[in-house]
């Protein structure tokens, strides 16, 4: 459901901008606009991140293959990374590079009328998809401040979308700024300042993004409140003393891998303890489908991580049965 939503966002944000920028360069190419040629610039940026953003989410859906057991989910942060570094370096750099050009070399602007409808006509093109991006980030982000929320997030194409849209829209009040001031102080350098405005903002944009994809590509544990449930249901089921979540890390948004260490009842024998992990694994999994892989390691004393007297059947075949419950694991992320 999730991925879906993203889809939808993208691919509206992808429209709206390849219609923005279309306008923009036909503007900029009437006006002779530095600030215009900036926004367009901008604009098909933002429309090469949307394909990229989509290439990503598809690659992520693959399922896992014999090169990668836990599947491809983590191409998602890589490109959202590689739509930070394409906005750091062609937007911000070509505007920057067009805005210092007409420092140096103003030009006047030819027919601001253009502009001016041109620009009020992206501002309700991106205004209706930062719509669009703001409502679905809104109904993801739960409890949490919309700057908290975008921190914790896992899906890097809802805040990304709303990221770019939110600076779409602050650069097309520079880019009216600078034309207006141009035209009404008769100083047509400053038509290129707000060029240079624009790629500072890009730039901003751009360094956020980066960081926040850096984070989930380097690898984020899941939230608190999923590492409380999964321990909850652990803890709660029968044959099960004591557990400790050893490890958790999401390869997507919807994917979530799980390592526990579980301090099975003494007398249990070996069937039974596989019988018991086999039941927790069913039983995370209906509760939190988004947790794909759970690897359950029996280990006397969990919690405390201490290894009290047991009974000679766990004690001796404690290493059988984590090497048991690594084989159940992979076998169903192969089946998933």
């Amino acid at each position: 459901m999730a991925a879906e939503s993203s889809k939808f966002v993208v691919y509206a944000a992808a429209a709206g901008n390849l219609l923005v920028a279309i306008t923009k360069f036909i503007a900029a190419w009437w006006t002779g606009s530095a600030a215009m040629a900036s926004e367009a610039i901008h604009s098909l940026v933002d429309t090469g991140n949307q394909a990229v953003l989509l290439y990503g989410i598809h690659r992520a859906e693959q399922p896992p293959d014999e090169t990668h057991p836990l599947g491809y989910g983590r191409e998602l942060y890589f490109w959202s990374f590689i739509v930070a570094l394409l906005m750091f370096s062609l937007g911000a750099g070509l505007s920057f590079y067009e805005g210092v050009v007409h420092l140096r070399h103003p030009v006047e602007i030819r027919n601001p009328e253009v502009s001016y409808i041109v620009l009020a006509c992206a501002a309700i093109f991106e205004g209706c998809t930062w719509t669009i991006a703001f409502r679905q980030f809104r109904s993801s982000k739960g409890r949490f401040g919309y700057f908290e929320a975008m921190r914790r997030s896992k899906d890097p194409p809802s805040f990304i979308v709303l990221f770019e849209d939110s600076a779409a829209i602050l650069g097309l009040a520079i880019a009216f700024i600078g034309t207006f001031s141009a035209q009404m102080f008769s100083m047509p350098r400053l038509d290129g300042a707000a060029s240079v405005a624009i790629s500072i903002l890009l730039a901003l944009t751009a360094l956020a993004l980066a960081r926040e994809s850096k984070n989930l590509l380097i690898g984020e544990p899941a939230s608190r409140e999923l590492r409380r449930a999964i321990l909850s249901i652990v803890r709660s089921a029968d044959g099960i003393d004591d557990a400790q979540l050893v490890l958790t890390v999401h390869l997507a948004p919807d994917q979530v891998v799980a390592i526990l260490g579980v301090d099975f009842h003494d007398k249990l024998t070996v069937p039974e303890v596989e019988a018991v992990t086999r039941s927790l694994e069913h039983s995370i999994r209906d509760a939190h489908p988004e947790v794909i892989a759970i690897f359950i390691r029996p280990h006397a004393a969990a919690a405390s991580g201490q290894m009290p007297p047991v009974g000679t059947p766990t004690r001796k075949l404690l290493g059988k049965l984590s090497d048991r419950s690594r084989e159940i694991s992979s076998s169903s992320v192969r089946a998933k």
